[in-house]
């Protein structure tokens, strides 16, 4: 095995044959840069196309971003999840109008300091479109550096990453950093493959692996077993009001916590046929016309689960409390949902149509 610090010339070498052409890269501006990496964390890059897309033609610049409302924001993230870091994106925004006169800062030291930019990402938007000689490790990196080094420790632990990030930052070349990061990246989705064989005969960089084509490179790196989520069982509420057309009612959330701010269906933490149900309808001083019941899904967070049963309302019209909000078709297009409530949000538009009888 050889020197891993030699791995920065084959690397780029490969990296330039191979890169896919993606948007933040034909254009690599810091600002495009800067919000692909807020937008790929936890999501496929497949995936993460069309919204890109769609928030550069709506919010072209960093001045854009800082001034947009919540609305318009969570709608442009809406399916995304994470919503946090649209909300942390747009602080940062703002602080950069304020400190930086609306320009992204070069040095990572100063990067980092804004809101939602870590290490990883402060790395990317330095090296990438400024030049700065810097390391930007996500996981990929780290599992393609575990398994160059042969290294055991779990890459969940802050010592382990913190000992790779170092090595990283050894190796990272003066001249184009930014290429060797992204190959390490590229490398990672695409050769060295996660709960995987990596397909080490394609791997530029082999030679310096010391668990290339061995069963050893399938077992790295080592994590810590998740921990177990927990469940909850929720009916979501398709409340329907009795006119033509007919609306829907939306409820906001509170600001903090999961999905904190959104725009959900109602629901509430019980069975289809808890008295909860009854006693919130009480509450609204809702008449129920009709009750049909809508169908059970899941959705999966990082630590919850929350096992759905559904039910379809329809009310006479009343006045909601503040956090409440009739909507009709043409409206619910302004308003984003969580993905969480895709089972139910999906049947909206048709049911919104409906004659009421």
């Amino acid at each position: 095995m050889k020197d891993v610090h030699g791995i920065a010339a084959p690397l780029v070498a490969w990296y330039r044959l191979h890169e896919r052409a993606f948007p933040w890269r034909t254009d690599p501006s810091p600002y495009r840069v800067w919000v692909s990496e807020i937008m790929l964390q936890q999501t496929r890059i497949e995936a993460a196309l069309p919204y890109f897309e769609r928030f550069m033609e709506a919010l072209p610049a960093i001045a854009d971003l800082a001034t947009a409302s919540e609305d318009v924001l969570l709608k442009l993230w809406e399916g995304l999840g994470y919503y946090s870091r649209v909300r942390n994106l747009q602080k940062a925004a703002r602080q950069v109008m304020d400190a930086f006169g609306g320009e992204l800062p070069s040095s990572y030291e100063e990067l980092i300091t804004l809101s939602g930019i870590g290490e990883y990402t402060a790395g990317a938007i330095a090296s990438i479109s400024f030049g700065q000689r810097v390391a930007a490790v996500d996981g990929n990196v780290l599992r393609v550096l575990a398994r160059l080094t042969n290294d055991e420790g779990d890459v969940m632990q802050p010592s382990v990453r913190k000992r790779l990030a170092a090595l990283v930052n050894e190796i990272v070349p003066a001249d184009h950093p930014g290429d060797f990061n992204q190959g390490l990246m590229e490398l990672g989705e695409t050769i060295c493959l996660p709960n995987a064989m990596p397909r080490c005969a394609e791997c530029p960089i082999s030679e310096y692996c010391a668990v290339a084509g061995t069963e050893r490179a399938a077992q790295l790196p080592t994590r810590a077993a998740p921990k177990k989520r927990r469940t909850e069982k929720r009916t979501v509420l398709t409340v329907l009001s009795d006119e033509q057309p007919p609306r829907v009612l939306l409820h906001r959330r509170e600001s903090s916590g999961l999905l904190g701010g959104m725009w959900e269906l109602p629901n509430l933490l019980c069975g289809p046929h808890d008295l909860a149900i009854s006693a919130l309808l009480e509450q609204w001083g809702a008449c129920v016309l009709s009750r049909e019941p809508a169908p059970a899904g899941k959705h999966v967070f990082s630590h919850v689960e929350w096992h759905l049963n559904g039910l379809i309302l329809r009310v006479e019209p009343f006045d909601p409390p503040a956090d409440y909000r009739w909507v009709n078709r043409e409206q619910l297009n302004e308003y984003a949902l969580p993905t969480a409530f895709r089972l139910y949000a999906g049947a909206l538009p048709q049911l919104l149509e409906e004659e009421v009888q």
